[in-house]
């Protein structure tokens, strides 16, 4: 008798994994690999959290969370992209974005539904279709288009099992955001095929310089879009597990059936402290206070790279820049492994995000100044030692 499933077969491990495991085993180092932000959550959030907790709210809320935060959530998406979403039907809390995706995917594909994957893209897309029992059919973007996916590509990856398309904007691994004239050419395809579209928008609040497009907000696209979005990124909230799914009321029902028997309902002083991160003004005003540090990192970590050799695309969305370090004549997973063991450094190969990743590192720059300072120092040094 087999023990393990096909599906848990299917899937490899994460490749982030492996150089977290390594790193952990060594001294000094400086990660630029992992994607959490540095920061603490802000006060004013951890005190409603913990306050809710003295106050005796530790029993499950509502399946689909309390009900003044879905409120608080649908004035936010409103006033953020005008896009009106019912607080009671439309809007479901999940255990962050991760599990919104996952139970998206077991409620709306079926066994050989293919999703169509743009990539470079977060490691957990491509699995959360398999073990809904679907196919990822992935995508490739290009440095030269700035990794934004076209309408095109996508158009050519249609088959008559198609369901759906997948976008994660900002993107992880690359910081690329799309353009609203990208992302129509996207919507475009998803009407012509009658297809869904799965929007991880987790980043929507970190971007420079440019406006992040909800995709639900494009044309005919409210009623064909599963929209994805968090606390961890912008608010600092990684360990606090609060995301939410946003979608028309007979998809949002059917991803609640999966919710409601796999999780019960998120942790309730994590909502608690969401629905202060939304309504506070004091918070709102910390997420620009680390935006604005992340920028002032972007533009230290961009530039070094490409005075370096290592050129970069300048990241417009996330916390991530990509350089390319194929031109060195090693494969940036080896790159990679040798910066961690010769300068203690960890960075992510770019292969770990697909194969159009092949060539590129992923950077985090979601660490301190001083960190960030360091780690470019000991880079040059490798660099030095390869060119």
């Amino acid at each position: 008798m087999a023990l393990l499933s096909q599906r848990v077969q299917a899937i490899p491990p994460s490749a982030i994994r492996r150089f977290f495991d390594i790193a952990a085993t060594m001294k000094d180092v400086i990660s630029l690999g992992i994607g959490e932000p540095d920061f603490v959550t802000p006060d004013m959030i951890r005190e409603a959290g913990v306050r809710s907790i003295q106050d005796g709210y530790t029993a499950y809320t509502s399946n689909s969370g309390l009900l003044e935060l879905r409120v608080a959530l649908a004035a936010h998406l409103k006033k953020l992209y005008n896009v009106d979403y019912a607080a009671d039907e439309e809007l479901l809390v999940t255990v962050g974005v991760s599990e919104g995706m996952q139970n998206a995917m077991l409620a709306l594909i079926d066994p050989g539904d293919e999703v169509i994957i743009p990539e470079p893209s977060f490691v957990a897309y491509g699995p959360s279709v398999t073990l809904a029992g679907g196919v990822p059919v992935y995508v490739p973007t290009r440095v030269e288009d700035n990794f934004q996916v076209t309408g095109a590509t996508i158009e050519a990856a249609v088959t008559p099992r198609t369901k759906a398309i997948l976008i994660g904007y900002p993107n992880n691994p690359t910081g690329a955001v799309m353009s609203r004239e990208r992302l129509g050419e996207v919507a475009e395809v998803a009407q012509r095929h009658n297809l869904l579209v799965f929007s991880d928008e987790i980043y929507d609040r970190l971007v420079y310089g440019v406006e992040h497009t909800c995709f639900a907000t494009l044309p005919g696209m409210r009623e064909r879009t599963v929209l994805l979005g968090g606390f961890s990124k912008a608010y600092a909230m990684t360990g606090w597990r609060l995301g939410y799914v946003a979608a028309p009321a007979e998809i949002t029902n059917a991803i609640r059936k999966i919710h409601q028997y796999a999780i019960m309902s998120a942790p309730t002083m994590s909502q608690h402290a969401a629905l202060a991160a939304l309504e506070l003004p004091q918070a709102e005003q910390e997420v620009q206070r680390m935006l604005a540090e992340y920028d002032r990192r972007r533009q230290v970590i961009v530039s070094a790279f490409n005075r370096m050799g290592l050129p970069t695309f300048e990241p417009q969305g996330a916390f991530y820049a990509f350089p390319r370090v194929d031109q060195l004549g090693i494969s940036s997973a080896e790159f990679a492994e040798r910066l961690l063991t010769e300068q203690h450094v960890a960075v992510i190969p770019g292969e770990a995000f697909g194969p159009s990743g092949q060539g590129f590192v992923r950077a985090c720059y979601a660490t301190s100044m001083d960190n960030i300072e360091i780690a470019l120092d000991r880079i040059e040094k490798f660099v030095g030692v390869l060119a």
